[in-house]
């Protein structure tokens, strides 16, 4: 399979560099364009395609991907759908461009509308992925593709923007969490880089245990918050600042804007 990569930015970058990271592409199957030189030179150096001009990235994918900012995505799609190979599948990272629009440049060709976030660069992002004239098989091949960023989940498109607010945003909120926890770690005595290696290891501690387990994070919370004991004081006064509900209504917040 070939994939051309329309865009080298943030989110273009990271689907290129997870997908050849993962071994789910060999480079000389990824064809990379972008208008910025600067940016086409690290995988050019790993044996990628690359070029300036869109139409080098598509005429010979399998799977092309339009992963430009949204306000220029369509123009893009038009300008470029001559050169799309008859049995190609369309995709589109761009947030807000619907299936629908796509339909219309995409001339009957199966179109997707996948989102990952920035965790793809690590190989652990959580990709949502919702198609259109696409058979089963088309559907499979395209999860199987972006497993090579981490998870994968086919979703109706109805639920793009809450999936978006919840996790593509999300990863700005762990982050703001993880720097708040260093902070407060600084604060007791600890240098920056062994606070964040501590908050780090916690954080995947409690993912990890949260995946074997099954349990709801209530359940695990629970189990460490003794009589009296200090958890349960700092998980009293997170609450009374608002900790929840904060999060909630941000995640809320951001999808009233992406839907």
């Amino acid at each position: 399979m070939k994939v051309g990569i329309v865009g080298a930015g943030n989110m273009g970058g990271a689907i290129a560099r997870g997908l050849l990271q993962s071994k789910a592409l060999e480079p000389d199957d990824l064809y990379l364009a972008d208008i910025r030189q600067e940016l086409l030179q690290p995988f050019a150096a790993l044996g990628a395609n690359t070029s300036t001009r869109g139409v080098d990235a598509v005429a010979k994918a399998d799977v092309v991907v339009i992963a430009v900012k949204p306000w220029i995505a369509m123009e893009t799609l038009h300008k470029l759908r001559p050169a799309f190979r008859p049995q190609a599948i369309v995709v589109s990272v761009a947030a807000g461009v619907t299936l629908g629009q796509m339909r219309t440049e995409a001339q009957g060709l199966p179109t997707f509308r996948v989102i990952p976030n920035i965790a793809a660069v690590a190989g652990q992002s959580m990709t949502f992925v919702a198609s259109d004239s696409a058979s089963r098989e088309q559907e499979q091949a395209t999860l199987a593709l972006f497993a090579g960023l981490g998870k994968t989940m086919l979703i109706p498109e109805s639920q793009m923007a809450a999936a978006t607010a919840l996790s593509s945003c999300g990863i700005a909120y762990a982050m703001r969490y993880i720097s708040a926890n260093m902070r407060a770690g600084v604060e007791l005595g600890f240098s920056p880089d062994v606070a964040k290696e501590i908050m780090l290891q916690t954080l995947q501690g409690a993912v990890s245990l949260l995946a074997q387990s099954g349990e709801h994070p209530e359940a695990e919370i629970d189990r460490v918050t003794t009589p009296k004991g200090l958890t349960i004081k700092g998980i009293n006064q997170l609450e009374h600042g608002g900790f929840t509900s904060a999060i909630i209504n941000a995640v809320k917040a951001a999808m009233q804007v992406s839907s």
